[in-house]
């Protein structure tokens, strides 16, 4: 029995461990990377044919986005997951497959123009499909045997709707072998979603660590701290616009919003429209209405048994087709506008913020993780300028950053899932940035006595002798070198654009004074001796 880490070692995004046991080759989570890597991650060691089955933790796409990848390489096994998890994957992958489909045409078109040749999509929508098609949903702590000698049990992870940790019981030459992944912890008292359930025994936990040296600042109350910038923001004339993930925080702000609406938290602008603008935000807000009853907690379920949907309200709009989305900033009155995706890296959320991030009298609302090397994390950090298609904006709107509405558990509600698995053999931590992870490692051998290793990509360990076989070292991904025909890179395209710029000077100069061409003659010659 091995395991070998792959994915979000040291990362937050990318998640994928393969294990060998019972004569099975299998996955947990084969999820997209989102943003940069820093490290080079190693392949999975086994051709997609030769995997038998994955577990899969939950529906978002940094957990779950290469499975189609996966199907295109000759995959043909099951897919276990909870029901909510199957249901959700059925719009995101197939979401994320058209904008793989729709990016590579866009760069293809680019290229065409160059001379140069298509560029390919990651996956298609086929492939898509044919990965949805695998899934196999379970109910929560409800014992499922995969095959002989592996059973495993989803419990809930408090993080998404359908969001789980899997319970991995293997048994393989009369040597058992209990095994959690965590999946992605949630926070406590999160509205719709229950809080996570905590796991009694194990004898290896593969722990997430994306807020491992950090405590949420929560807000005495999320309803008034959203309802304040909503009042600031409408008193100056602005709009609020929230990146949002589509799926779990965009269902999040709706119940928000729905009590600041019956409340009358926002004085003055009875009404105020809310528009919804992302295809796949709308199908999830559905999936999750479909899975209240297994999913809900009991304040949205009072809310349900009442005859009152705890996402709708008056004054809600939904954008589905590209017009309709348009439109949206047709409409100059005070508004909130929630876009996917919730770090701006894809999207129309990119497109809003084109239209409103120049404009001093809007707030650009983050309601999530933004990951390093992300457009959302330099927003996030001060940037004054940004580029979106092609195109350097200015950021004058106000850029806030709401503190404690994360799905994710903070390192207190971290080290309490833990204390809850009584005398575990060793902790592997994973899902976080490398202080992240480094320092919730320490914690747990402060805090618990445990044994915590904080795995590099290539990372191996025996699961019947609970040693490490290999012990990886961190390979930094080398540093893109950019030509000219590329666009890659920001400052370089900067350059070409400074380049254009002043070749229309020296052709608008032609009857200028011949003092005022000497001198400009003069100051280009310097600056090319000087950077020659």
């Amino acid at each position: 029995m091995k395991m070998t880490f792959i994915g979000a070692t040291h990362e937050v995004t990318g998640s994928c461990t393969y294990l060998e046991a019972c004569g099975k080759k299998f996955l947990v989570d084969f999820g997209m990377q989102q943003g940069e890597d820093i490290y080079e991650n190693v392949q999975i060691p086994t051709a997609p044919s030769n995997i038998d089955f994955v577990l899969l933790t939950h529906a978002h796409i940094d957990h779950s986005g290469m499975l189609p990848l996966l199907y295109a390489g000759g995959f043909q096994g099951e897919i276990h997951s909870t029901t909510a998890t199957a249901n959700l994957c059925s719009v995101m992958l197939r979401d994320s497959a058209h904008i793989q489909e729709f990016e590579a045409e866009w760069r293809s078109r680019k290229a065409k123009r160059r001379g140069e040749e298509d560029y390919e999509p990651l996956y298609t929508m086929d492939d898509a499909i044919g990965a949805i098609n695998l899934f196999v949903p379970h109910h929560y702590d409800e014992e499922v045997q995969i095959c002989e000698g592996i059973t495993v049990c989803f419990r809930d992870a408090g993080h998404l709707l359908g969001s789980s940790s899997i319970i991995i019981t293997l048994t393989e030459d009369g040597i058992t072998r209990k095994l959690v992944f965590s999946g992605d912890i949630g926070n406590t008292d999160q509205p719709l979603i229950r809080d996570p359930q905590y796991i009694s025994e194990a004898d290896y936990v593969i722990t997430e660590s994306t807020y491992g040296n950090r405590v949420h600042d929560r807000p005495t109350d999320y309803v008034t701290a959203l309802a304040q910038v909503l009042q600031k923001t409408f008193d100056r004339g602005g709009s609020v616009i929230i990146p949002s993930f589509a799926v779990g925080r965009t269902q999040e702000m709706l119940y928000f919003i729905r009590q600041i609406k019956t409340d009358g938290l926002v004085k003055g602008h009875d009404g105020f429209s809310v528009y919804v603008d992302s295809p796949l935000a709308l199908e999830a807000t559905d999936i999750f209405i479909s899975n209240r009853e297994s999913c809900y907690d009991e304040e949205a379920l009072s809310f349900v048994r009442r005859g009152i949907n705890p996402i709708s309200f008056d004054g809600l709009k939904r954008a589905v087709s590209s017009d309709e989305s348009r439109m949206i900033n047709n409409d100059t009155s005070p508004k909130v506008i929630i876009s996917a995706s919730g770090m701006c890296e894809a999207g129309r959320i990119k497109h809003h913020l084109k239209h409103n991030l120049w404009r001093p009298e809007n707030t650009i609302l983050f309601v999530g993780y933004q990951a390093v090397n992300t457009l959302g994390r330099s927003l996030v950090e001060g940037a004054k300028k940004v580029k979106l298609f092609g195109e350097t904006v200015s950021v004058a709107a106000e850029i806030r950053q709401l503190p404690g509405i994360s799905g994710h558990a903070d390192v207190n509600g971290l080290l309490s899932w833990a204390r809850a698995i009584e005398n575990p053999k060793k902790f592997f931590v994973i899902h976080g940035d490398p202080s992240s992870a480094d320092s919730y490692a320490q914690r747990l051998r402060d805090e618990l006595g445990a044994d915590a290793y904080a795995p590099y990509s290539g990372a191996e360990f025996d699961i019947v002798t609970g040693e490490i076989t290999v012990d990886a070292e961190p390979v930094l991904v080398p540093k893109k070198k950019y030509s000219q025909a590329s666009g890659g890179n920001v400052y370089y395209n900067d350059l070409v654009a400074a380049s254009d710029r002043l070749a229309r000077l020296i052709r608008e100069s032609s009857g200028r004074a011949n003092a005022d061409m000497r001198k400009l003659a003069e100051t280009i010659n310097r600056l090319c001796d000087d950077w020659n």
